[in-house]
């Protein structure tokens, strides 16, 4: 089985496609493909179709979806074997029903989820060992691997929409250590087209901004970079009621204290860390 889910939903069993058009049947694929190897609740997958209160029908409704998902399992096992009668028994043995609920079997194929949750692992790691050109290499694999929003395709209920926010939330904090390790390669003015990006997209984020901050002023435009403060402590009072942090607002006074050369008393390495919550 193959799955991916960053960007539009992919699930392949035999290399051919078992994702259904239907919007619900997704729905379930969906779920059953970001839990596999795992039990997933008849009444989990109930809640995310229907919500809170799903219609007296809920139960056999699902049944009739996991009966087109196996059926497209069966196309895919049929293609890989040619046994018809065979592989109508195999499909339950890929998609099993079990007490509780239901469970699709992964069989060690690939996951993108994984192998990205794999790249970003790594990268921390050389990030702590302070290896960043390994780092960023690792870091931007990870986040090669991603064509879009999470599940961007599928109509997500409650818990496909907790999967799809701690997926957005992983890639950003991924998106976060990549910059700062090109940041300590002295990447700072190829940093710029992206960070100005970046900052539009998330504009209370301190890190993004005081990474932008440090690019800027390394490029010799420390304007700039005062009024890439100025706009993200604008936007904090105006929607959170907060002011910056401390290590963004020493930032700011170290960068608005300094002349055109380094900043001072501090080396590149240290000013790169600081934004850093």
């Amino acid at each position: 089985m193959d799955i991916d889910v960053l960007g539009t939903l992919a699930v392949r069993h035999n290399r051919v496609s078992i994702t259904p058009t239907a919007p619900k049947p997704r729905q379930v694929l969906a779920l059953l493909a970001l839990r596999a190897d795992q039990v997933v609740p008849v009444g989990v997958l109930a809640e995310e179709l229907w919500g809170a209160k799903p219609p007296r029908s809920a139960r056999a409704t699902l049944q009739t979806y996991i009966l087109q998902l196996r059926e497209l399992i069966t196309a895919a096992l049929e293609n890989g074997t040619g046994d018809d009668t065979g592989q109508r028994r195999l499909a339950k043995d890929v998609l099993l029903t079990v007490p509780a609920g239901y469970l699709l079997k992964g069989d060690d194929g690939t996951s993108d989820v994984r192998e990205f949750e794999r790249l970003a692992g790594s990268g921390y790691r050389a990030m702590d060992a302070e290896d960043y050109p390994r780092a960023a290499r690792l870091l931007r694999e990870a986040l090669g691997l991603w064509t879009g929003p999470a599940l961007a395709d599928v109509r997500t209920g409650p818990h496909l929409q907790t999967e799809a926010n701690r997926l957005a939330e992983s890639r950003l904090c991924a998106l976060d250590q990549r910059v700062e390790a090109d940041l300590r390669l002295g990447r700072h003015r190829e940093l710029l087209a992206e960070l100005t990006v970046l900052v539009n997209q998330y504009p209370t984020h301190e890190s993004l901004c005081g990474q932008f901050m440090l690019a800027l002023y390394r490029s010799g435009r420390r304007g700039e970079a005062l009024d890439a403060y100025q706009r993200l402590r604008s936007t904090l009072v105006r929607t959170m009621g907060l002011e910056p942090s401390s290590a963004l607002g020493k930032l700011q006074r170290s960068i608005l204290m300094s002349g055109p050369g380094p900043l001072p008393g501090r080396s590149a390495a240290d000013l790169s860390a600081a934004p850093v919550a």
